[in-house]
């Protein structure tokens, strides 16, 4: 089993930072992808960006540019630095751990960028 704990959300103002933390402990490996995700109201879940064991990264269309995911295998932690923050970025923020076919999630930390 993997647990998933994550920090750094909170309620920011439009063009403002935010630094999310998730910690992994349990059955880890570096070889993991390590991932965040955010859902919004009404919507799907959708990927923001993950890393993979290389330092490989992918990002949603919508955060390029502005948000960057890296990754601390000493400390099995991923990190997603956002700037530039925009209300459309309002969302519930999940850590994600992949290996082996088989997914984990953290519980969630609530992303609010409002004037």
């Amino acid at each position: 089993q993997v647990q998933l704990v994550e920090s750094g959300g909170g309620l920011v103002q439009p063009g403002e930072s935010l630094r999310l933390s998730c910690a992994a402990s349990g059955s880890i490996s570096s070889i993991a992808t390590m991932g965040w995700y955010r859902q919004a109201p009404g919507k799907e879940r959708e990927l923001v960006a993950r890393i993979i064991s290389d330092g490989s990264t992918t990002y949603a269309d919508s955060v390029k540019g502005r948000f960057t995911i890296s990754r601390d295998n000493a400390k099995n932690t991923v990190y997603l630095q956002m700037n530039s923050l925009k209300c459309e970025d309002t969302a519930v923020y999940y850590c994600n751990y992949w290996i082996f076919g088989r997914n984990y999630w953290g519980q969630g930390t609530q992303v609010t960028v409002s004037s």
